[in-house]
Parts: C-alpha cells; structure tokens; sequence
C-alpha cells in the first residue's frame, strides 16, 4: 500500500489499533506490518490465515469494511493485494 507522505502516520496509529482485532479475527494466525525500506511512504501487510474461507470472511466483516474506511483515503495509489502459497 502507498500512502500519501503526510498520512504514513496515521495510517500505522489506526494499524496499531486495529491489529489485535484483526490477529483475533476467526482463522488468523497473525497480522504484521512491514515498511518497504527504500519508500518510507510503502507499507505491507502479511497476514496467515486458516484457509480462504476464513480470510473471505475477514474480507466480509464489519472490521474489514470499517479498517478499509478509515484507510482508503490516505493512499496515493490504488492498493494491491495477493494471496500466495508456500512453495517448499
């Protein structure tokens, strides 16, 4: 996620807060926040999950839609998203 320079703060205020709502979402085995190292403004999340159906869920919820509310408007670029499976 690329958030406008001015609006990195807030973004990790609300991550902070939300984090251990989202951890203790039914089928999540943790949430973390990392920061690209070369554009402060970068951010990731890395979240595991149970299965799809659980992270669906989580995409569903009051928690998602309200978190997704409050952080849309400080992007600076569309945020992208993937789901991935452990090769070895």
């Amino acid at each position: 996620m690329t958030f406008r320079e001015d609006q990195t703060d807030v973004f990790e205020r609300i991550y902070k807060e939300k984090q251990p709502f989202i951890r203790s979402f039914d089928g999540c085995f943790g949430v973390e926040l990392l920061r690209c190292k070369t554009s402060s403004n970068v951010f990731f999340t890395y979240s595991l999950w149970k299965d799809e159906q659980c992270l669906e869920r989580y995409r569903q919820s009051d928690l998602f839609k309200g978190t997704w509310a409050l952080v849309k408007p400080l992007f600076e670029a569309k945020a992208e998203a993937w789901t991935v499976v452990e090769v070895g």
